[in-house]
């Protein structure tokens, strides 16, 4: 995969004029922007620039106050959050979300039989797939609630896949973790957009996500700064003004 390349690729998302506003607070703000097929695509801005209400619509947790979503040729604007992962649109939250009283492979099976639509005998070689993808095979039978934060992030992307989905939105899936496990994510991601799943990763260490993506997108105040290769956009003035700019307030 080649990131200069992107221009290219069939877009498999396309966001056209998002507004959401909460009271007085335009969250997101006439926002346009694409994802190409099989790219992965790094969200990055400033605290309160908007990146998670953006996944909030995208996922159909919130509906736009005006704009277009649209999903592999097809308008998702007004569908629910179901219909949304039924389409292909899997998530991960920044605090993980497993099911505590089950297991890894019973969290990955209520994934690919209520989100991915599975039979329970057609989702097993998946979630073994998925197992492996992630790192959690030898801890298959173990409770979630025992899990270290690692394991837990790891089964955070695995729950995302077993829905089987064509684009995962990753939301600080690096947060609190160490710089070796940090590497151990990435190639997870890696592994993930390896089998054709595009994705948006929205992190806070930005040096990890813009290891991670083809390209970053840049937004501020709910608008649409820039976007380029991960090396342009780290180094812009426009950039580093936007978050310099905004630290203060």
């Amino acid at each position: 995969m080649h990131p200069h390349t992107y221009p290219l690729m069939t877009d498999i998302l396309e966001v056209n004029a998002l507004s959401k506003t909460f009271g007085k607070l335009k969250a997101v703000n006439d926002l346009s922007f694409t994802l190409g097929k099989g790219e992965i695509l790094g969200m990055m801005g400033p605290n309160g620039a908007g990146k998670t209400t953006v996944f909030n619509l995208l996922t159909g947790t919130f509906l736009p106050d005006s704009g277009q979503v649209s999903f592999m040729g097809e308008d998702i604007t007004k569908l629910s959050p179901s219909k949304r992962c039924k389409k292909g649109i899997g998530r991960t939250y920044q605090i993980p979300q497993p099911f505590n009283k089950l297991t890894v492979y019973e969290n990955l099976l209520v994934g690919a039989v209520h989100g991915g639509g599975l039979s329970e005998r057609k989702a097993r070689p998946q979630i073994d797939d998925i197992l492996n993808i992630v790192g959690l095979y030898s801890k298959k039978n173990q409770l979630a609630a025992g899990l270290p934060l690692l394991n837990r992030k790891a089964l955070e992307l695995g729950r995302a896949m077993a829905t089987n989905p064509h684009l995962i939105l990753l939301d600080e899936v690096a947060g609190g973790l160490t710089e070796s496990e940090t590497e151990n994510i990435l190639q997870i991601v890696k592994a993930i957009n390896d089998r054709g799943v595009s994705i948006i990763w929205i992190e806070h260490i930005l040096m990890t996500m813009s290891r991670g993506v083809d390209r970053l997108l840049v937004i501020t105040q709910g608008s649409y700064l820039t976007s380029g290769l991960p090396s342009e956009v780290m180094n812009s003035k426009k950039v580093l003004e936007s978050y310099l700019g905004e630290e203060d307030e």
